[in-house]
């Protein structure tokens, strides 16, 4: 009877900290899907932050390539 009462009080135990572990693990599942949203948004924001980087050196590039047309204007003026 004893043993008996000993891998009862063992299965509660273990029942116990089963249901524990799948708290933290829906915990853990909740957290991951919290992170891939937030990493997704960082992506998101990089590829766009790429995006202006390219838009503004192409405008630099532009603008440089008009000063040297307009220069070249001036010069076939003189």
């Amino acid at each position: 009877m004893k043993l008996c009462d000993e891998l009862r009080e063992k299965i509660s135990r273990m029942e116990t900290q089963h249901e524990e572990l799948e708290k933290s693990y829906d915990a853990l599942l909740e957290e991951n899907k919290v992170l891939k949203y937030k990493y997704d948004n960082l992506k998101m924001v990089k590829i766009i932050s790429v995006k202006q980087d390219d838009f503004k050196a192409a405008k630099n590039r532009l603008s440089k390539l008009v000063r040297e047309v307009d220069k070249c204007i001036a010069l076939l003026n003189e």
